[in-house]
C-alpha cells in the first residue's frame, strides 16, 4: 500500500457533514500525525482541486474535483433515470419523506431522498450516512448481517444521538429479532428527533444492500398511517428490486 496516498484518502475521508471544515494543525492533532505532512497533503490536493483553503480563515474543505468525481459515479448508478421515479410515486402516495440508503461498510449512506413540498420536513439529505444501529432505515440493514458483524458493531460502541437512541446491546440484539421477524424496522426520534420512520430492507439476489424508508413527523406517522404505508413501502422495494436485478445495477457505493 502506498502511505502517502493512503494518508491522502484519509484525510479526504474526514470532511464530513458534522465536519465539513477543517485548519491544518487541527487536522493532524485529530489524526495524530506529523502537522508538516498533512500540509503537503492539503497543499497537493488544494492544487488539483480536491479541497480548498479559505484565505481568510486559511481553513480547508471540500474542492470542486471532490463533487465532480461524486456526480460521476452517482449518474453512472442510474438511481435518477431509473429509481427515482418509483421513489417520488412513493411519495406522492404517502405524502412524507422518501429514503433510499444503502450499505458502506460499517455505515450506511442516503443515497437519494425525495420529499412533499409546502409539509414540514424532517430528513436527512442525500451523501449522509450514519452507523448501522441508529433507526430505522439502518437497523432494516443490519437486522440481516451476519451475527458477527452484528457484534462488531456493538462491541465498537453505541453512540447516542438522541434521548432515544438506542444504545443497550440486549434490547438492540431483541429489536433486530424482531425485524428479522415481521420484515421490517420502526424508529421514532433516534437519529432525528420527533420523526418516526418505518424501513424494509432492500436486497440484490441474496445480499442485503440497503433499505428503503417512509419517514415522517410524529403527529402524522399515526398507527393507522404506519399500517396503510407498510404495504405500499413493500411494493415499492420490490420494484426497485426488478430494476436492479433487470439493469444490473451496482448500487453498493
Amino acid at each position: 500500500m502506498l502511505k502517502t496516498l493512503d494518508l491522502a484518502l484519509k484525510v479526504l475521508m474526514m470532511f464530513t457533514r458534522e465536519k465539513p471544515v477543517w485548519g491544518g494543525r487541527e487536522l493532524a492533532n485529530e489524526l495524530g500525525l506529523n502537522h508538516t505532512n498533512i500540509y503537503r497533503i492539503l497543499e497537493t490536493l488544494e492544487k488539483n482541486r480536491f479541497v480548498s483553503k479559505d484565505k481568510v480563515t486559511k481553513k480547508y474543505s471540500l474542492g470542486y474535483a471532490t463533487w465532480e468525481l461524486g456526480m460521476i459515479m452517482y449518474e453512472g448508478l442510474n438511481v435518477n433515470q431509473l429509481i427515482r421515479p418509483i421513489l417520488n410515486r412513493l411519495k406522492d402516495e404517502t405524502g412524507e419523506s422518501i429514503f433510499l440508503t444503502i450499505l458502506d461498510g460499517e455505515e450506511a449512506v442516503t443515497l437519494e431522498v425525495v420529499e412533499p413540498e409546502n409539509k414540514v420536513k424532517f430528513s436527512v439529505s442525500a451523501g449522509s450516512r450514519a452507523p448501522l444501529y441508529v433507526g430505522a432505515s439502518y437497523r432494516a440493514i443490519l437486522a440481516y448481517m451476519p451475527d458477527e458483524f452484528i457484534e462488531s458493531i456493538i462491541h465498537s460502541g453505541l453512540k447516542k444521538y438522541t434521548k432515544t437512541t438506542m444504545t443497550d446491546p440486549d434490547q438492540l440484539r431483541a429489536e433486530l429479532e424482531k425485524v428479522r421477524e415481521r420484515g421490517w424496522a420502526q424508529s421514532q426520534g433516534e437519529y432525528t428527533r420527533d420523526v418516526i420512520a418505518i424501513a424494509v430492507p432492500l436486497f440484490d439476489g441474496d445480499e442485503i444492500i440497503g433499505s428503503v424508508t417512509v419517514s415522517g413527523p410524529i403527529y402524522r406517522m399515526s398507527d393507522e398511517k404506519i399500517q396503510q404505508y407498510l404495504p405500499l413501502l413493500m411494493e415499492t422495494r420490490d420494484e426497485i428490486r426488478e430494476v436492479i436485478q433487470k439493469y444490473q445495477l451496482k448500487l453498493r457505493v
